[in-house]
């Protein structure tokens, strides 16, 4: 009898050889993925998960010692905890994204190299990782706002909440684009594992994480603007504040980046996991 195969594997030829059908079907791996993640990231912790409420209180609270209070920023007359929460959200899962996907050809190369399975399901697991990140630190800032709501200081939930799906969504695949590219570039150049580190830190301060868009001068806000995390920050917390404004037309602008950031992505990390194995 003609034996039938399930799976047939072939060499890639193509410039492109990412198959969404053939992942699609490995989505049981990606939740396996998921899953690791969780287990290793908190393996032998004392507190586990209760870090991912821990570290996002901490890390706002020095933001309001730091730049609230020492510094004096304004916070355009919003309280400075919701103010720096909301900012700190969004910008934790962008660099979580960036930093851990940047990483996935180095740290899974012994894994890659014995078992077949499309490589995009580490970078999308890694991305999915970060969104159950984020959904919890979402309900803190939640809290915040009804904590504040509660104590009769006015918070300007507005319309603009419907987008934050589409914010979201923009986040993972701008942060996997970057995240993948380096990745992608690591398997050569190494120095750019640390580099990514760094420049992560700085884009921080190159966006409106700590301080608001109108403490931009208006003539450079434009400019400003063109950095693709700056209008999501500030739809972000126009949606959950009042403050600032939705920098539409910016907000455009950085879905075009954002798509050609994600295009570059794909395509330079399906190019280089065909031979990655010989230079990592």
């Amino acid at each position: 009898m003609e034996e039938k195969w399930t799976t047939v594997l072939k060499p890639h030829t193509k410039w492109n050889n990412i198959n969404l059908k053939e992942l699609f079907s490995y989505k049981d791996l990606i939740f396996l993925f998921v899953k690791r993640n969780y287990v290793t990231k908190y393996k032998q912790t004392i507190l586990g998960p209760l870090w991912l409420v821990i570290s996002p209180i901490l890390t706002t609270l020095m933001f309001v010692v730091v730049f609230g209070n020492i510094a004096g920023l304004s916070t355009d007359g919003t309280p400075q905890m919701a103010f720096y929460m909301a900012g700190n959200v969004v910008w934790a899962y962008f660099s979580s994204c960036v930093n851990q996907t940047s990483n996935t050809f180095v740290n899974n190369a012994s894994m890659f190299g014995k078992v077949y399975f499309p490589r995009m399901v580490v970078p999308i697991s890694t991305v999915l990782t970060g969104l159950l990140d984020f959904l919890v630190q979402f309900v803190l800032l939640l809290l915040i706002l009804l904590f504040y709501t509660i104590s009769g200081v006015k918070i300007a939930v507005n319309i603009w909440v419907l987008s934050v799906p589409l914010l979201l969504l923009q986040l993972a695949l701008l942060g996997m684009g970057v995240g993948i590219i380096v990745s992608s570039l690591t398997t050569k150049y190494r120095d750019l594992t640390i580099l990514v580190t760094f420049g992560v830190q700085l884009w921080m301060y190159a966006s409106p994480v700590v301080y608001s868009i109108t403490q931009i001068p208006e003539k450079y806000r434009f400019i400003y603007l063109l950095n693709p995390v700056s209008p999501i920050i500030t739809m972000f917390r126009y949606a959950f504040l009042g403050t600032g404004y939705p920098p539409l037309l910016s907000w455009g602008i950085s879905w075009i980046t954002t798509l050609v950031v994600i295009v570059i992505g794909v395509l330079l990390f399906s190019r280089i996991e065909k031979t990655f194995m010989d230079t990592v």
